[in-house]
């Protein structure tokens, strides 16, 4: 029997991240640092289990988008992968340098040091289908064919990453 093309979303109002960030620019402008209420939603596309009729459990997706939303959640979100921020650890303090010049010094236990080259909207939406991709495949889930990660960092001001999975 053919099925078609199926494709299941979760957007709620606890999938969401208060976090602080900055970013670099071309020409080397650098912003202050400041926060976002971000939102995520995430929409899976793929075949039908064939057991339960759906494409991927709701419950159990749910669940994994609100643990990977908590885990950045009231943090300084620092790249790791900058050419031009740099982020070093010493002992409990983050210190973080821009173009070679000191910009701050945190706690560690207040920064997400992530593997991302700019901590841009497009950036966390990748990161984020990336560590749902993660999820999915250490829970052996088959027939998820592509994941679409939406994060919102203003009301309508978005940026939207999709990736096809083998």
């Amino acid at each position: 029997m053919d099925r078609g093309n199926f494709r299941v979303s979760v957007s709620k109002d606890y999938l969401v991240f208060a976090s602080a960030h900055f970013i670099t620019f071309a020409g080397h402008r650098c912003e202050g640092l400041h926060g976002h209420n971000y939102r995520a939603s995430v929409t899976l596309e793929g075949a039908l289990d064939e057991e339960a009729w759906f494409v991927f459990d709701f419950v159990e997706l749910k669940k994994i988008m609100r643990r990977l939303c908590d885990e950045i959640d009231h943090l300084v979100l620092l790249p790791l992968q900058s050419d031009r921020v740099k982020v070093t650890q010493d002992g409990e303090i983050v210190k973080v340098l821009v173009d070679g010049k000191p910009r701050y010094v945190f706690p560690l236990r207040d920064c997400a040091l992530l593997p991302i080259p700019n901590t841009t909207v497009e950036m966390l939406a990748q990161l984020l289908t990336d560590r749902l991709r993660a999820e999915l495949e250490t829970l052996g889930v088959r027939g998820v064919t592509a994941i679409e990660m939406e994060v919102e960092e203003n009301f309508g001001q978005s940026a939207v990453y999709r990736e096809k999975l083998g």
